[in-house]
């Protein structure tokens, strides 16, 4: 485990609107607000995109990714990181459970989800933290670095 401590900065209260694209609205408004570490909850609709709901075979390295189609309406609940990426910008992961007519799909919506309707936002900045996101050449995932 790696840990590192932060206080509580600035928090903001975000309404997406129709056909907003998750994550990269996030992340082009952390960029703006210079938010370099944060979390993220997400609340409302989904309208279509995709997410990742697990590695084809747990056992490979890199994992090769499944992607599962959102198509139509669906209600979201999410929780990400904010932390710096390649080249220090905010890159948002965040993982959620998408439901509609009684089933639920939970997974990473790294790929692109747009919203439907609207999404609720909530942001916490985080200060004094040093973290970071590197590329672990085994998985190929971007990975959070505490400490960094």
């Amino acid at each position: 485990m790696k840990s590192c401590e932060g206080q509580l900065g600035r928090v903001f209260v975000i309404r997406l609107e129709h056909g907003d694209r998750l994550p990269g609205c996030i992340e082009r408004f952390a960029e703006e607000k210079g938010i370099s570490v944060g979390h993220v909850i997400l609340v409302g609709g989904i309208g279509d995109g995709e997410v990742v709901v697990g590695p084809r075979r747990s056992d490979e390295r890199p994992p090769e990714p499944m992607l599962l189609p959102i198509d139509g309406a669906h209600e979201v609940a999410g929780v990400g990181v904010i932390a710096p990426g390649e080249g220090g910008k905010p890159h948002l992961h965040i993982h959620a459970a998408l439901g509609r007519s009684g089933k639920t799909t939970t997974g990473c919506l790294r790929p692109g989800v747009s919203t439907w309707l609207v999404g609720e936002v909530v942001v916490y900045e985080i200060t004094g933290a040093r973290v970071s996101r590197v590329k672990d050449d085994e998985t190929g995932f971007s990975l959070l670095q505490p400490g960094a």
